[in-house]
């Protein structure tokens, strides 16, 4: 089937009304209407093969990317899994750096959440023919503009380990981010903390910056009914100026939070750098990574020591290739990888992710954990499972992120059953 001939691309712009209940509310996106770009590949294979990716977005914006997609499908229909497969890293150079579409990037924005998508849906194709050896994946990254941080070699010899037999029994630990966003009630934090307690999660993220003496009552609220062994972490969505996060967060200290994520914006490496310097006494680290656009971005923040924690996102750089980048650069500063899966399928993409770099890179768990939000799962074919608050590995082949065509036919904007419903209400 590495034959197949990919012979049409389509896209469509899918879109939850999450904002309703002020699901994912944070100090900086105080709306969000969970959403995704949503690519399938077609191929002319005897068995109907399809490829199926995805790239989120919060609402707005989400018909941008799929312009993008659609710009952008010309360099894939056409060709075979074979030709793409056999030298990965061409075509991934392909997408980012067209002659003319890289003007709009390059390899940054909406462009990017472009290739990611259809990347991500390569990679589904690829998933769902065959498995993958070491050398192969490595042959898929574009180290162009990180020798300096990570060569190929180097890259090599980081991929050794093989320790999936404890992650099939025990599963990869993962913390909950779904109890405690901004525009919830104090009775929805405590109900959901609570529950969460009871369903064996330990670690806790509180999303912060939008006012500080609410945020000291919020996490005060939350650390007493966590108790003083869980972990509690802290995300203030790139709020804050350097000097702003550093008084903040001090404040913030008596709760002992593990890290403050995306502090202030997130380009600014030097601005991580001197907040990491100043928190580092108090033992809190500097997470950051959901909106860092590329691996070179990733790069400085390493070589810079401006985090403590890496946190991919499967949409936002270039897709499995750059990620695979970023997990073995992390892996040569040894800074520990907990992906940000806050988003529609970003829970189901990143799982692979995390057990990549488990199995075959870090085999460590010290520090290491992956965001989970109880969000919208019921809408994939494959939906993520969680065991006693770890991720359990999937067993379906392919990347976890084919939707239920009732779903998307539903959710498409603004065509779609609920679209139409919702607009029905507004004008009544």
């Amino acid at each position: 089937m590495l034959e197949s001939k990919i012979t049409h691309l389509t896209v469509c712009d899918v879109r939850f009304p999450t904002s309703l209940e002020q699901h994912g509310s944070d100090a900086m996106h105080t709306d969000p209407d969970y959403s995704v770009a949503y690519v399938v590949l077609e191929t002319d294979s005897d068995a109907a093969l399809k490829g199926y990716g995805l790239t989120f977005t919060v609402g707005r914006g989400t018909e941008i990317v799929v312009c993008a997609v659609k710009a952008l499908s010309t360099l894939v229909v056409g060709k075979t899994l074979k030709e793409i497969i056999g030298d990965f890293r061409g075509f991934y150079r392909l997408l980012s750096s067209d002659g003319q579409m890289r003007w709009v990037g390059p390899e940054k924005g909406v462009i990017q959440l472009a290739t990611a998508a259809i990347l991500n849906a390569v990679w589904d194709l690829w998933a769902r023919v065959e498995g993958k050896d070491p050398a192969k994946l490595i042959s898929c990254i574009d180290f162009r503009y990180i020798t300096d941080a990570l060569t190929e070699q180097e890259a090599l010899g980081e991929v050794i380990k093989d320790c999936l037999e404890q992650m099939l029994k025990e599963g990869y630990p993962a913390y909950t981010t779904s109890c405690a966003w901004l525009g919830y009630t104090d009775q929805q934090l405590t109900q959901l903390c609570s529950e969460a307690l009871a369903q064996g999660w330990t670690k806790f993220k509180v999303k912060v910056g939008a006012d500080l003496q609410d945020d000291i009552r919020r996490c005060s609220l939350i650390r007493k009914l966590i108790g003083p062994n869980n972990t509690l972490m802290i995300d203030a969505n790139q709020r804050w100026d350097v000097n702003e996060a550093i008084t903040w967060v001090t404040k913030l200290a008596e709760f002992h939070p593990l890290w403050i994520e995306e502090p202030t914006c997130p380009d600014d490496v030097l601005g991580h750098a001197s907040i990491s310097k100043a928190l580092a006494p108090l033992g809190i680290g500097v997470a950051t990574g959901e909106q860092c656009h590329n691996r070179v971005m990733f790069k400085q923040f390493l070589q810079a020591s401006a985090l403590q924690f890496v946190q991919i996102d499967s949409c936002r750089v270039g897709s499995v290739n750059e990620n695979l980048a970023i997990i073995l650069m992390a892996a040569k500063f040894n800074v520990p990888v907990c992906p940000h899966a806050g988003g529609v399928g970003l829970c189901e993409l990143v799982q692979h992710l995390i057990l990549f770099d488990y199995v075959s890179v870090s085999a460590s768990l010290n520090n290491r954990m992956c965001e989970y939000v109880d969000h919208l799962h019921e809408h994939f074919k494959s939906p993520t499972i969680i065991r006693n608050a770890h991720y359990i590995p999937p067993k379906d082949p392919g990347y976890s992120c084919e939707m239920l065509e009732e779903s998307v036919q539903k959710h498409q904007y603004p065509q779609g059953e609920v679209w139409r419903a919702i607009e029905q209400q507004g004008k009544q």
